[in-house]
């Protein structure tokens, strides 16, 4: 057995020195010229490449590094991401408290590892495509517990916690109908990005991971103020914030329970080593129910495949494309097909040509205020800025889908509504309409017709005229008017009437 054993071993050395030393034939197709004119051009012919010398044994490195493949496929996609660590562990003792709390919260492991079961194939998928450490498939389970909808005081959104200027910086579109820091495609693309920039940075995983958390500028200054002090420069000898300490260990006490969750008393939820989810294109828009009702599925259980939509309709020109489960795509694709009659989008974009209120913006979409106000998001109390991107009712009429300008880059800006107050000031000698206009950066009409009176008027000195001014401005004026009653006469003041009716005077 021993000897069959050596013959065998010997004969896939052999084997893989022939795989890995020369081109295979479907290497050599994938790289000849594409026919000419003339006809296709001659093949080279096939040559073996033998290996040289005595066969060597493959050390445990060069097994574990993807040159010699495994004979047997993972039985789920746990057993596949634990063949895929090659991150140094950290030895620290933050690592055993946090392998306490995680493995004395089995029902909060429950809930996050089911949680990551829609996205997990996609990210080992990604990380070994770039040769990167499948530890890192967990790093999502440390930013957000794998919930794409998070956000965090500090305005990080998405399974991978990217600030808005960071998702910016890595062409994560953030406008009015969707955020791609939740898109799991797109978060997940720039997310890998970004480590392997920061690990091409500091060529360490453990600092590349503590710069993802605390930016790699404040590493580095990290590590230039250890450099001029003659510390070392490692994870655990820098002086980093709280989370930061914590971020790694937090990240390898994961891995420890992965790795051997019978040791830490936890059951990991079977995930299958399959992709969970399949693209799937769309050509015109249409709304977020629609897509669940041809797709045979919960409008929850699309919306967490695909968070970054904010609205109920989905622009094909800035999305072309959405995740549905695997068996869904084809439902989908084939109810699609078959329906012939009717929109598929209720919902289309408006772009306000003025300031304006709400209600009048309203008023001219055709809808109520109240509902206007709850699918944009409006806050009170506020004016709609001119260029504003708003989402309004498509007519029955309409055949044009948004355009790729408006769905990439529509925005919602608002300005404070002004309230104001009916206020009385005094005349000034010489004083007119347009020059009380100029004092308190009133219309000249306005005066004129809040006073009845032409707008080249002017008014006796000491007259009473009637102005609209912001509140904080009327009650300023009233206090100044008093004062300066108070300390000229005996005699009330008669220069405002602290008890006007207040007026909703929206101004644009």
């Amino acid at each position: 057995m021993k000897i069959l054993h050596i013959a065998c071993l010997a004969s896939a050395l052999w084997l893989t020195g022939c795989a890995t030393t020369g081109p295979s034939q479907s290497d050599t197709a994938s790289t000849t010229p594409p026919a000419g004119p003339s006809g296709p051009p001659p093949q080279a012919p096939h040559t073996p490449v033998y290996p040289n010398g005595p066969l060597q044994p493959i050390s445990l490195a060069r097994a574990s590094s993807g040159e010699v493949a495994a004979l047997s496929t993972p039985a789920d996609l746990w057993d596949r991401i634990r063949r895929g660590f090659a991150m140094p562990d950290l030895q620290h003792e933050l690592v055993a408290d946090r392998e306490q709390w995680y493995a004395t919260r089995p029902d909060y492991m429950q809930r996050m590892t089911e949680r990551s079961s829609k996205y997990l194939f996609h990210i080992v998928e990604e990380l070994e495509r770039r040769g990167m450490p499948t530890e890192l498939a967990l790093l999502p389970y440390i930013e957000s517990a794998f919930n794409p909808q998070a956000v965090s005081s500090a305005k990080a959104a998405g399974m991978w916690q990217f600030m808005p200027a960071t998702g910016t910086y890595f062409d994560l579109k953030q406008n009015a109908f969707r955020d791609d820091r939740r898109d799991v495609l797109a978060s997940t693309r720039a997310a890998l990005d970004y480590l392997q920039k920061l690990h091409g940075m500091f060529g360490d995983w453990h600092l590349a991971l503590a710069a993802y958390n605390w930016g790699e500028g404040s590493v580095g200054r990290a590590i230039a103020r250890n450099q001029k002090l003659g510390l070392g420069t490692g994870y655990t000898e820098l002086n980093m914030p709280a989370e930061t300490r914590m971020y790694v260990p937090k990240l390898q006490a994961v891995k420890n329970i992965v790795a051997n969750p019978e040791a830490f008393k936890t059951e990991l939820p079977l995930i299958e080593n399959h992709p969970y989810f399949q693209t799937v294109d769309i050509t015109h828009d249409i709304d977020v129910a629609l897509v669940a009702t041809l797709a045979d599925v919960r409008e929850a259980d699309f919306r967490a495949l695909n968070p970054s939509f904010n609205r109920p309709v989905i622009f094909a020109a800035g999305t072309p494309q959405i995740l549905l489960p695997w068996d869904n795509a084809k439902v989908f694709q084939r109810n699609l097909e078959a329906r012939k009659e009717g929109q598929y989008a209720s919902w289309t974009v408006w772009s306000v040509p003025s300031t304006m209120t709400v209600a009048d913006a309203a008023q001219r979409a055709g809808m109520s205020e109240t509902d206007l106000r709850k699918i944009n998001d409006i806050p009170p109390r506020m004016l709609i800025k001119a260029g504003s991107a708003l989402m309004v009712p498509r007519s029955t009429t309409t055949r044009q889908d948004v355009s790729s300008h408006l769905a990439d880059n529509g925005q919602l800006a608002f300005t404070p509504e002004v309230v104001t107050r009916r206020t009385t000031v005094r005349a000034g000698k010489g004083e007119t309409v347009a020059s009380i206009a100029r004092r308190y950066k009133l219309a000249t009409a306005n005066v004129a017709d809040w006073n009845d009176v032409r707008a080249n008027a002017a008014f006796k000195v000491g007259q009473q005229v009637v102005v609209y001014l912001p509140v904080r401005q009327a009650s300023a004026n009233t206090r100044r008017a008093v004062s300066r009653s108070t300390a000229g006469s005996k005699r009330p003041a008669a220069s405002a009437r602290k008890g006007g009716t207040p007026s909703k005077v929206k101004r644009r």
